[in-house]
Formats: structure tokens, C-alpha cells, sequence
């Protein structure tokens, strides 16, 4: 029988991700708040993704990526998570969380394929965050047998799960950077050009305007004035410490400047922003 290996290198590194957490909360004052819940966060997935049997099912030929998420086993991690987020969630998720705890399970299944089923139209879902939370893990552990995209492609979704973008992400390569979108789902990186709209394609870049602050220097957004949507870019060559998924969450200013100024983020975090 023909077994299925691990992508090497794909592995996600949640000790990083956690101690990233934890020194931009004590950086930045106005994240210090959302970051102590989001590294809370963190250990939860963490902890779920380590229990992930390493017989899981990998692969199934036929069956889409999505299909293969264990609805039943996320359902079972509920409460638990529910738990959490009444006792150290933001008031909105707590009352939210409070709610769900009094869903038949029928209903807390039907919420989480619900979110499923939704194909990401920059909206989120009622109650996406508990969904996410929940199979966020098991998508990215699948994720990691995935073949490695080839390099040049290119596409407005993720090319294994089918999610929107969450960020941009710019590797160093030579002289300079390659631009790389982050999935919102599966956390699946892939290759997009650097002056292109992944929403519309807009590739004039007088139409695709910048903005960063100067600390931290290394996050911007990147706006579309056709489309009027906007993703946050993490440059890795001005910052190699950063860690994307988590500097994304940190840098909620932006995506204050961002929406102010009448642009709409292709696809919010895990945190909402």
C-alpha cells in the first residue's frame, strides 16, 4: 500500500509562532490585548495539531481537500474551545461563545460545515472564528502532504484548499524579494506576482497603492483602487524575524488606515480584523 510523507520543511513551527505573540504584545501597547488572547489561540491549535494521529487520512483519491476536514472530530473540540473563549475572549466572541454553548450538537455541526461550504467572499460567516479555530489545524497538518506548488503559479486562491489569501508574504531571492500569498485556511504559501491585484487582477500600479507606518516597518498595506480591496504584505527581507500569520493579527492600525480610507480586506484574520 502506497503511504503518503510529509512535505520536509512544511512543518509549522508553533513555539515561534507563540514567542512571536508574546514579543509583539509587549511592543506594541494597542495589540498587547488581542495578542495575550490570540497566543492563547495559538496553544490551543497547537495542541490539536499534535494530537492529529500521524495515520490520519492524508490522501483520498477523488475526494476534495475540504471533504477530507473531520467535522466530527472538530465538534468534539468545541466545548473546549467554547470554554476558552468565555473565560478569556473579547466581550463580542465571550457572549458569542455563550451562545453556542446552548446550539444542539446538530447545530454546532451544521455551523462548522457551514464554514465549509462558505467560498470566501471577503465576509465572514456567523460564528467563522470558532469554525477556523477548530479546523484551521487539521487543514494545515494536510496541507504540509501537499505536493509543493511549482514555481510560477499563480492564482487568486489557494491552490490546495481553495481559501482567499490572508496576507502577502515577500521572501528574499537575490537582490531583492518574490512575492508569495499566505492562505486564510490551510496557511498554504504560493507565488504571485508582485505588482497584481489577487482579487481583479489590476496590474497597473498606479492603481494599486502602498501604505506603511515606521514601526513596523516591514508590514504594509497593499490596496487596489479598482477592486477597493487590500491585503497586508509582510516583507521578510526588512524583517527576517517576522512571522507572518502573527505580525498579520499585530498590525490592526493598518487595517483601521486601510478601512477608513474605503478598502475592504480580502479576507479577515482570525482575530476579525
Amino acid at each position: 500500500m502506497m503511504t503518503t510523507s510529509a512535505v520536509p520543511g512544511r512543518q509549522p513551527d508553533w513555539d515561534k509562532r507563540i514567542r512571536r505573540a508574546t514579543e509583539l504584545g509587549e511592543r506594541f501597547s494597542y495589540a498587547g490585548e488581542i495578542l495575550a488572547f490570540y497566543r492563547k489561540i495559538l496553544e490551543f491549535e497547537r495542541a490539536i495539531y499534535l494530537e492529529i494521529p500521524t495515520l490520519a487520512q492524508t490522501g483520498k483519491p477523488g475526494v476534495a481537500f475540504r471533504e477530507r476536514l473531520d467535522i466530527e472530530v472538530a465538534a468534539r473540540r468545541l466545548p473546549a474551545l467554547l470554554a476558552l473563549v468565555e473565560r478569556s475572549g473579547p466581550a463580542k466572541l465571550a457572549q458569542q461563545a455563550k451562545e453556542i454553548s446552548g446550539y444542539s450538537a446538530a447545530q454546532q455541526r451544521e455551523m462548522i460545515a457551514g464554514f465549509l461550504r462558505s467560498e470566501g467572499d471577503g465576509e465572514a460567516v456567523a460564528n467563522s472564528f470558532f469554525a477556523r479555530v477548530l479546523l484551521q489545524p487539521h487543514a494545515e497538518y494536510l496541507a504540509t502532504f501537499e505536493p509543493a506548488q511549482p514555481e510560477g503559479a499563480a492564482g487568486s486562491v489557494c491552490p490546495v484548499c481553495g481559501a482567499r489569501p490572508q496576507a502577502a508574504v515577500l521572501h528574499p531571492e537575490g537582490d531583492g524579494g518574490k512575492r508569495f500569498l499566505l492562505c486564510s485556511l490551510c496557511l498554504t504559501e504560493w507565488e504571485f506576482r508582485r505588482v497584481l491585484c489577487p482579487i481583479c487582477d489590476e496590474k497597473d500600479y498606479q492603481k494599486l497603492p502602498r501604505y506603511s507606518a515606521e514601526d513596523p516597518a516591514a508590514v504594509r498595506v497593499e490596496a487596489c483602487d479598482t477592486c477597493h480591496f487590500y491585503l497586508k504584505s509582510i516583507d521578510m527581507t526588512v524583517d527576517g524575524h517576522a512571522v507572518p500569520l502573527v505580525d498579520e493579527v499585530a498590525t490592526v492600525p493598518l487595517d483601521l488606515w486601510a478601512e477608513e480610507h474605503g478598502y475592504k480586506k480580502a479576507e479577515r484574520n482570525l482575530m476579525g480584523f
